[in-house]
């Protein structure tokens, strides 16, 4: 069973959230962190979905790690630099043990909801640059890491 969001806080007065402990005692195994509509609607930055990681981990649990790009950054031609950077947060805060415990979803914000999607060439060219920031940093980790597309 996994769960679309997460509160980074273990535990305190967060009215609302839903803290990972909580989820992993419901019987969660994955967990969403980083999904565009997070970051959008609920002004979510890289520093908090790198710690909502975080908190999964720490429960066990694997987190499903969101990043992608808007319409307009990718009108501009800077998606690889908006993906590294958006990765770059969480693999910062979780190092080489954290991302080998994770899964990687590219989700276009620009496809999520609006009848359109990536074709499977640009797509792969996203994973690519993904894993290649992934072997900059841990070869192996870059070999290993399920990296996913999503979105409709």
């Amino acid at each position: 069973m996994g769960r679309q969001n997460v509160s980074q806080h273990s535990k305190g007065a967060f009215t609302g959230e839903v803290s990972a402990g909580m989820l992993r005692e419901f019987g969660c195994g994955y967990v969403i962190v980083g999904h565009s509509e997070r970051r959008q609607l609920f002004g979510e930055d890289d520093a908090t979905v790198a710690l909502k990681a975080k908190a999964v981990l720490a429960q066990g649990m694997v987190p499903v790690i969101c990043v992608g790009e808007t319409l307009d950054e990718r009108e501009r031609g800077v998606t690889e630099e908006v993906v590294r950077r958006q990765l770059g947060a969480v693999a910062d805060l979780l190092g080489t043990a954290g991302l080998r415990a994770s899964v990687l979803a590219y989700e276009p914000v620009w496809a999520i909801g609006t009848g359109k999607t990536a074709t499977p060439e640009l797509a792969q060219s996203v994973h690519a640059n993904l894993r290649g920031a992934l072997a900059a940093r841990d070869e192996s980790v870059a070999a290993a890491m399920p990296i996913l597309y999503g979105a409709a």
